[in-house]
């Protein structure tokens, strides 16, 4: 946790959490880019890339660290720290990706692998979800046709006033429930089910061996 600042102003020739920034660094990014691999089989390359891009970035990262409450524990020095320094998303995405190393190093790679997926596992999914252009309808049609040469089928159902309507669907994909969802509108709630579908179909592939 101890910042540059703080070496140069309190600690002297002490290092800093750079280095295990720097390990930190690489261990997200093959965590994140593993996760999304296997997670969204479907996704192309270049989705898979702006999946990464958009949960591996200071913002995103700084958001993270917030939720930990990292900035509390960080060691600044004194003017680093009058400037707002434990808010600022450069030096807290820095202490994650440093915790991060240091869980690496202190406790092996699956230590380091679960602890990303419990952090960023949620904005993953959320990422997934406003990827620009993204169409799970889309994507499951594809899914459904390749592997049961059957397009997708959706049950639809509604609830509520009119002027405050939940729709709710059900995807079935060779006559077998793979998603439920629901939205204000029938395209969300298809749209959600869709998802949930793609989502069970990518799992049950990564789970049967091939021939």
């Amino acid at each position: 946790m101890a910042h540059r600042s703080w070496c140069a102003e309190v600690a002297g020739d002490e290092p800093s959490n750079e280095r295990l920034e720097f390990l930190g660094d690489a261990v997200l990014g093959w965590v994140v880019a593993d996760l999304a691999y296997r997670q969204f089989s479907e996704l192309p390359e270049g989705k898979l890339t702006d999946l990464r891009k958009s949960v591996v970035n200071a913002a995103a990262l700084a958001e993270t660290a917030i939720r930990l409450d990292l900035g509390a524990s960080l060691m600044l020095g004194r003017g680093e720290d009058a400037a707002g320094g434990r808010t600022k998303p450069s030096i807290l995405s820095d202490a994650f990706e440093a915790v991060l190393g240091a869980i690496y190093v202190d406790a092996g790679t699956a230590a380091a692998y679960a602890f990303v997926e419990r952090a960023i596992g949620d904005q993953l999914l959320q990422a997934v979800l406003q990827l620009d252009r993204l169409d799970y309808k889309t994507m499951l049609q594809e899914i459904a046709v390749r592997r049961f040469d059957a397009a997708p089928v959706y049950i639809l159902s509604e609830d509520g006033p009119d002027h405050a309507k939940r729709f709710a669907a059900t995807a079935i994909v060779a006559g077998q429930v793979y998603g439920q969802g629901e939205g204000r509108s029938k395209k969300l709630a298809e749209q959600a089910a869709a998802a949930e579908a793609c989502h069970a179909l990518s799992r049950d592939a990564a789970a049967t061996p091939e021939d």
